[in-house]
C-alpha cells in the first residue's frame, strides 16, 4: 500500500471514530440531563445552559478532527 492509501484510511478512521465518540458523548450527556431534570426540576434551566455548552464543546472536538482529516486529505504533507 502506498502513503496515499494509508492517509485515506487514516482520514476515514479520524472522521468515523470522531463521529462515533461525539454521538455517544452527546447521547450520554442528554440522558443524564433528562434524568437530573426528572429528579430536580428546579435545576432545569441552569443545567440546560451547561448541557448546551458541553454539547458545543463535544461537537467542536469532532469538527477539529474533521479539519485535521481534511488537511491530510487535500494538503497531504506525506505525499512527495
Amino acid at each position: 500500500m502506498t502513503n496515499v492509501a494509508f492517509v485515506a484510511l487514516t482520514c476515514g478512521l479520524i472522521v468515523g471514530l470522531g463521529a462515533l465518540g461525539a454521538c455517544l458523548g452527546i447521547a450520554i450527556m442528554g440522558s443524564k440531563y433528562l434524568e437530573s431534570c426528572a429528579r430536580q426540576p428546579e435545576l432545569m434551566e441552569p443545567l440546560q445552559t451547561k448541557m448546551f455548552l458541553l454539547a458545543g464543546l463535544i461537537d467542536a472536538a469532532f469538527l477539529i478532527g474533521v479539519g485535521i482529516a481534511m488537511m491530510f486529505a487535500f494538503a497531504n504533507p506525506f505525499v512527495g
